[in-house]
């Protein structure tokens, strides 16, 4: 196979300007930006188990994910993977655990993906013309279960969660430990959040810098795992530089709780991942790592890629990830 370029130490923007209006997923009202005159510095991470006399309020406990996260004690590192996006997509799982991931968020593939960008956007279209199904990845996730040791969780947009009963059952029999559903708002959750309850699966919910203050307290209580930080108001997407409005974010989630703060949507370089790992408690990365896939770049390229990563974050990728508890296959 011939070399691919390595992951940018800088990176180029995505090529689709980014919609002004503010997702649905984190609120469907009217935007109401909280305003930056009230923002003060934020907090460095990691500060997961924060004392709450701090001002964040202690958490209801999660599952097998939230644990695991819980239990790094470092930046948190969450690369992302379009499930089905080839043939061995599951090496592309081992690869990100060996190069020192905490968990692995898994993206199953929709026709009509209203928060993703270009990139996440071709690799869905990929994995769809290839005949993924959302039964295909499950199953390919169930056989690969044995050799995981750090938690997967599935991202995927509500009409596929909706139209097939006990979803998070399956999830959970096929080794899955968060869920994530980006356009569906905290006040239509029904009765999703029970099942997932019910099955082990941690549900993560979003917040982006327009949630308001009140909204934000519910999202915050509601979530499980982590909170998702959307960086910007748009779609995922790679981006020159970190946007100023995650750590403000940031910032405003840990005054509400102490569950982990994850930041995502333009996280692109190492430099841009440590920082987001100093706003926060950590990243997610995924745009990048899917154009080096769709290049054509190997299990073991994007190995180095997420291991230049998690060593940006200050930890060495041979540093031993946390292990996601529970029966596993």
């Amino acid at each position: 196979m011939t070399s691919t370029p390595k992951l940018p130490t800088t990176s180029t923007a995505d090529p689709s300007p980014a919609p002004t209006k503010p997702p649905t997923t984190t609120d469907p009202s009217p935007a109401v930006a909280e305003s930056r005159a009230d923002a003060g510095p934020t907090m460095a991470g990691p500060r997961l188990g924060a004392d709450p006399g701090l001002g964040a309020d202690p958490a209801p406990s999660g599952g097998g994910l939230e644990r695991a996260l819980r239990a790094a004690g470092r930046p948190l590192l969450i690369p992302y993977v379009t499930g089905g996006v080839a043939e061995d997509w599951t090496d592309y799982l081992l690869a990100y655990q060996d190069a020192g991931a905490d968990a692995v968020e898994v993206g199953l593939p929709f026709s009509d993906p209203s928060l993703d960008g270009p990139t996440i956007q071709q690799a869905a279209d990929r994995a769809l013309a290839r005949g993924t199904t959302v039964e295909t990845i499950l199953a390919d996730l169930a056989r690969v279960a044995p050799r995981l040791r750090v938690p997967i969780v599935v991202m995927t947009y509500a009409n596929l969660v909706f139209r097939s009963p006990g979803f998070c059952r399956r999830l959970a029999t096929a080794g899955v430990s968060g869920l994530i559903v980006p356009d569906l708002p905290v006040d239509e959750l029904g009765d999703l959040s029970a099942e997932a309850e019910a099955a082990g699966i941690d549900l993560v919910l979003l917040v982006a810098p327009a949630t308001t203050r009140e909204r934000l307290a519910e999202i915050c209580a509601r979530s499980r795992g982590f909170v998702y930080a959307i960086s910007v108001m748009g779609t995922t997407g790679e981006r020159k530089a970190l946007a100023a409005s995650a750590g403000e974010l940031a910032r405003r989630v840990k005054a509400v709780t102490d569950r982990p703060v994850i930041i995502g949507f333009g996280v692109s370089t190492p430099a841009q991942a440590a920082e987001a790992g100093r706003a926060g408690d950590g990243a997610v990365i995924g745009a990048a790592l899917m154009r080096r896939v769709l290049d054509g770049a190997a299990p073991a390229d994007l190995r180095g890629d997420v291991a230049a990563l998690r060593e940006a974050m200050g930890v060495p990728a041979a540093t031993a990830h946390a292990e996601v508890s529970g029966h596993r296959g």
